[in-house]
């Protein structure tokens, strides 16, 4: 817990450097592959601190992610019998990760949009979708939405409501997006099956 609590406070202060951006970038790329905080963090920091640029933080936040999860893919694809000890020691255990691996083979975009929507560990999905070798392209469309959904989600509501948000987003978050994730997913299954 300390290390996490002393991490928490590193990524706070990128927010104040003028290497912020890159920092969130880096942070969102990380955390889809191996790192164990969320950007959410610092892109609340951030848009706190300039609201009018809320939206080229949301697009940074977005492409780091992304990225990353294609470097998780790329680790579950290509490398994961020689470097899975070391994930399962230090960042999920192997129950958690066949778990995921077996949602593939049954919901593959709806298991990668869901976990990049909501507060599920981005990271253990990015790398199972590798070891079980989803379509690269719905694996980019499903974090693209996903991920993209959540960040926007943040960013858009900072801007509007400023720092009074902030402490609703930080004590509702995972509330908020599983609603929303039932709300969208409600959605499409409306329209695919109103004909």
């Amino acid at each position: 817990m300390t290390i996490l609590r002393k991490l928490y406070d590193w990524v706070l202060k990128q927010a104040d450097t003028p290497h912020a951006q890159t920092a969130l970038f880096i942070v969102a790329f990380a955390e889809s592959s191996f790192f164990p905080l969320p950007p959410d963090i610092l892109l609340i920091a951030m848009v706190i601190a300039n609201r009018e640029k809320w939206l080229r933080y949301f697009l940074i936040c977005l492409a780091g992610s992304v990225l990353g999860g294609i470097a998780g893919y790329y680790i579950g694809f290509g490398i994961w019998q020689a470097v899975q000890e070391w994930f399962f020691v230090h960042v999920f255990s192997p129950e958690t990760f066949q778990k995921v691996t077996d949602l593939y083979a049954r919901y593959d975009f709806w298991a990668v949009f869901t976990a990049g929507f909501t507060p599920i560990p981005y990271k253990i999905f990015t790398i199972a979708a590798g070891v079980a070798k989803l379509d690269l392209l719905r694996f980019i469309a499903a974090s693209i939405f996903g991920r993209g959904g959540r960040f926007i989600l943040v960013s858009f509501l900072l801007y509007h409501f400023g720092p009074s948000i902030k402490s609703f987003i930080d004590k509702y978050f995972g509330w908020l997006t599983m609603l929303f994730t039932v709300l969208l997913i409600g959605g499409f299954w409306l329209l695919k099956h109103l004909h």
